[in-house]
């Protein structure tokens, strides 16, 4: 597509965005020049044809003058590309999507990028061999963006540093429903098809979008807190799923008073049977599991909503700021209903063998995206937490523990914040500690 014959150049001044925000592990993800204050996705998915209409309005602010910029895209037909409703010139970059408005944006102009697309989305094939993105299921979709796959189904700035809200109009065949992020606002059915609405308020990383699409079986309350719960089950999970499910209040109640309070007005789950998925993910204010969860995966993923969710990272190698708190919240929850304490699951770890993968990667810096999820982020980086807890004490601990997601609510955070705010909240020098057991390969000693 090219820009119409006699439109203005962009001045002097601009400059292109960047095609990236620097990531270590993922140089291409996210995009620079812009940030996205809001996403209205409009999803048309035929489940037999896996077929997907889209259109996305992207409401952004630009950081610098732009004469062009990127939005992460893989795979699908761009059939129009719009800036402040005036035709764009637009190219396609690998993973890239280039857009050069009609004339340039100054330094914090606001505008809106509208992408009209189609096509068969495909899922990524992760460094670890993992798919990630919009993947086919035999009724639907199981969509599940870490740590890109969100630029298969919708044109993003697909980083967490960038953070937005959203809203989504899905429609699907009658008989299917599709379940988004926050809020359904409401849902309609007409010529054989039904349109769900969804709102996410609170910022949102592209990631942690979810448009999961099945045959499920639909329940609805509001707990006594006001949160609006609604949990979606493939009628194959349900049996298995049921008793786990019916722990939400009190496993939302439990993890906000060690936490601070729930960070959204939604919650839920998304389960599917998806069994060629392999994993759960933690979709803001309502995770997606391939399978019924068992508790301690459900622990864990509620508790990302405030570790990972609310307060996201600003680089993929501090991926241990999410999975060893929602590992070490495992912990916790074992620990105060009846199971094993926090020490017991330590020490049965700590006894692996100093040649065990447990050691082989430092959870602060696992070295590149094949490592995200191994078990050294989860184990070891929960391990970090216990050896911090034994350091300063439970009083200093949980107070630490608890004023991360309240003073970052809604924002970003680094190891180098956390580390501050621990030595802050508990007066100790813990810099040793935290390179020991982020940052050094091998078993390190059991007591620093």
């Amino acid at each position: 597509m090219a820009a119409l014959l006699g439109a203005a150049g962009p001045s002097v001044a601009a400059a292109p965005g960047a095609s990236g925000l620097g990531d270590t592990y993922f140089p291409l993800a996210g995009n620079g020049g812009y940030h996205v204050k809001h996403y209205d996705l409009t999803l048309r998915y035929d489940t037999d044809a896996r077929h997907l209409d889209g259109t996305a309005v992207l409401t952004a602010r630009a950081t610098h003058e732009l004469s062009s910029f990127d939005l992460d895209l893989q795979g699908l037909t761009v059939t129009g590309v719009t800036v402040d409703r005036e035709s764009a010139d637009v190219r396609r970059s690998g993973q890239e999507l280039v857009v050069t408005p009609r004339r340039a944006l100054d330094k914090d102009q606001e505008f809106q990028v509208r992408v009209d697309y189609n096509g068969t989305p495909q899922p990524l094939i992760d460094q670890d061999g993992s798919q990630d993105g919009w993947i086919h299921t035999d009724d639907g979709a199981f969509v599940a963006g870490q740590p890109q796959g969100s630029m298969t189904w919708f044109p993003a700035n697909n980083h967490p540093l960038d953070k937005s809200s959203y809203d989504f109009t899905i429609t699907v065949p009658e008989g299917r429903t599709a379940v988004a992020n926050g809020v359904l606002l409401g849902q309609n059915t007409a010529d054989g098809r039904t349109t769900f609405r969804w709102r996410q308020s609170e910022p949102m990383a592209a990631y942690l979008a979810t448009a999961s699409v099945g045959k499920f079986e639909v329940e609805r309350y509001t707990t006594g807190d006001g949160i609006q719960v609604y949990n979606a089950v493939d009628p194959r999970e349900a049996k298995a799923s049921a008793s786990v499910l019916k722990k939400l209040p009190s496993v939302l109640e439990w993890e906000s008073k060690l936490f601070g309070p729930y960070p959204y007005r939604a919650a839920g789950s998304i389960v599917d049977h998806a069994p060629h998925v392999g994993y759960a993910l933690e979709s803001q204010s309502r995770p997606v599991y391939d399978s019924a969860p068992d508790l301690a995966t459900f622990v864990h993923e509620i508790a990302h909503q405030w570790f990972g969710d609310s307060v996201a990272i600003t680089s993929w190698k501090d991926i241990w700021l999410n999975e060893g708190f929602a590992s070490y919240a495992e912990w916790l929850y074992d620990e105060q209903h009846g199971g094993d304490t926090a020490q017991e699951i330590f020490d049965e770890l700590y006894a692996s063998p100093e040649d065990d993968d447990l050691w082989d990667i430092p959870p602060g810096d696992p070295g590149s995206g094949d490592n995200l999820f191994e078990d050294p982020v989860y184990d070891r980086g929960a391990m970090t937490l216990h050896e911090l807890r034994k350091a300063v004490g439970d009083h200093a601990f949980f107070r630490i523990l608890r004023a991360w997601p309240t003073q970052h609510r809604d924002g970003h955070g680094t190891t180098e914040e956390f580390v501050r705010l621990a030595e802050k909240e508990s007066g100790k020098d813990l810099k040793s500690l935290f390179h020991t057991w982020l940052y050094t390969k091998g078993k390190p000693g059991a007591s620093l």
